[in-house]
């Protein structure tokens, strides 16, 4: 099996190397953390085809080329139409051995039961055919996406970014409690997010 770095020296060491080409990884974390920092870094290592829902082409083209992590020149690619359709559309410009950076899910969470269960399918078959990876941005807010559940179940690797602000600081953790064909974390790993992503050394204060 041939193992792909994530791009992140921290994640590359504690997965033993990276992630199995043709895995689907979800990174879960909430709106207002720096889990683009995540999405940026995955565009150093490899070609990169980056689809954006949300954001356009444009913002997110100045964002990596203003991010103060090392990124690459992916692929930029706007879907703004039928996001189902749009995704599905575009993934035939998935580079071999790539990555596909999905960015966010929750507009194709929206669509139909099968109908978001079939692009799912599609996606990984597409992902897997290349001997790619593909990493899906699934953000947490107060109540779960309508089909989140599947979004889970289909990932072969989970990436759960969990943030929470103290009054006095803001602590990052990095749980992966999942990771098909691999073995998952066995607990959190503090993380330093501010302009690079890093090993937070400092002691929790009770």
């Amino acid at each position: 099996m041939e193992w792909l770095p994530t791009g992140i020296p921290i994640l590359d060491r504690e997965l033993d190397g990276g992630l199995p080409a043709g895995s689907v990884v979800v990174l879960k974390a909430d709106p207002a953390s720096q889990s683009e920092l995540f999405l940026n870094t995955f565009t150093h290592v490899r070609e990169t085809l980056y689809l954006t829902t949300v954001r356009s082409a444009d913002a997110v083209s100045d964002a990596l080329a203003e991010s103060t992590v090392q990124t690459g020149d992916p692929i930029v690619e706007s879907v703004d139409d039928d996001p189902i359709d749009g995704t599905l559309d575009r993934l035939e410009g998935l580079p071999d051995d790539g990555t596909l950076i999905l960015d966010s899910v929750e507009p194709l969470e929206a669509a139909d039961r099968n109908r978001y269960r079939s692009c799912l399918s599609d996606l990984r078959s597409r992902v897997d055919d290349a001997g790619s990876i593909g990493v899906i941005h699934a953000l947490k807010r107060g109540e779960r996406s309508r089909n989140r559940l599947l979004t889970e179940q289909v990932a072969d690797v989970v990436f759960d970014l969990r943030t929470s602000v103290t009054g006095t600081e803001i602590v990052n953790r990095l749980a992966v409690p999942k990771f098909r064909g691999g073995a998952a974390l066995e607990e959190p790993v503090k993380l330093k997010l501010t302009d690079v992503v890093s090993v937070d050394t400092s002691r929790d204060i009770s």
